[in-house]
């Protein structure tokens, strides 16, 4: 009997000891290799995005990251006695029944890969998509996330994005503003251009190249109306749509240009009597 106890002593040394170790590796997997891919993935990304573009830099932090996540499930599933080939053919059936159940989300994905290679924006971008305009927070697989400017946050398939018109507001480093003004018709246009070219030379926000334009537009219902358009760098635009358009005010007050509104006559027919008008402040009766 005696041996039969030795043996037994030992193997229930060896079980306590291989439980002890694979209880090790299981915390270690879970408190500490999944925050150190999540943390290493942010620092990846952080790393890259001074070398290369934003949206580079998160594509690669997401690879690192799924990539990483991916062998620490398996290795927990592992560690609780599940083998891999189980689980591998467990992750194939129900794949095949994901995509019969999920054409939607593969064209998605289809549409994401396309972008991503096409590149009509990136991350930090202004975009304006089916009438919703915002500033580009990442391009995923499925979707782009917007944030508008009144602090919305704004999710759009990506196979949306492919099958509709998208404008990309800040691609290029340098924008045209467009301001629409009035003057009345008894004002000199030419007078008005020089005013209005001298309000943009004296702005520091407007780019003396390409230079400023003013353009006669149409002969208005009660102005003349033209289009002031200055230059300017993207990240200027809130600034300067502010500053110019309070210039130009001033300006025209102290050249006495008159910026006219609309006007309405009451016309009442010439059976019926006029209409009585009554001034309060002096008193008369029209």
């Amino acid at each position: 009997m005696e041996p039969f106890n030795i043996i037994s002593s030992n193997l229930m040394e060896y079980l306590s000891i291989s439980s002890l170790v694979s209880g090790l590796r299981f915390v270690f997997l879970i408190f500490i290799c999944l925050p150190g891919i999540y943390l290493l993935s942010n620092w990846i990304r952080k790393h890259l995005s001074q070398k290369f573009t934003p949206q580079q830099a998160m594509i690669v932090g997401k690879l690192v990251f799924y990539s990483g996540l991916f062998v620490i499930f398996f290795s927990i599933f592992s560690e609780l006695g599940f083998k891999l080939t189980h689980l591998l053919g467990a992750a194939g059936i129900a794949g095949i029944a994901v995509g019969f159940a999920s054409q939607t989300s593969v064209s998605n994905i289809i549409s994401g890969l396309f972008l991503i290679t096409e590149k009509p924006f990136q991350v930090d971008d202004i975009i304006t998509v089916h009438g919703i305009t915002g500033i580009v927070l990442s391009i995923d697989t499925l979707s782009v996330k917007l944030r508008t400017f009144d602090n919305k946050y704004v999710r759009i398939p990506n196979e949306t994005i492919i099958k509709n018109h998208v404008t990309n507001v800040t691609h290029f480093p340098i924008r045209r503003m467009d301001i629409k003004i009035g003057i009345a018709y008894k004002e000199d246009i030419g007078r008005v251009r020089k005013i209005l070219t001298d309000v943009a030379r004296s702005n520091p926000l407007c780019l003396n190249e390409p230079e400023p334009l003013v353009i006669f537009l149409e002969f208005g219902n009660s102005s003349l109306d033209l289009q002031f358009s200055v230059w300017l760098e993207k990240s200027n635009w809130l600034p300067l749509k502010n500053s110019i358009t309070e210039e130009i005010k001033l300006r025209f007050d102290e050249e006495e240009i008159e910026i006219p509104f609309p006007h309405m006559t009451i016309y009442t027919g010439s059976v019926t009597d006029p209409l009585p008008i009554r001034i309060f402040g002096e008193k008369k009766e029209i």
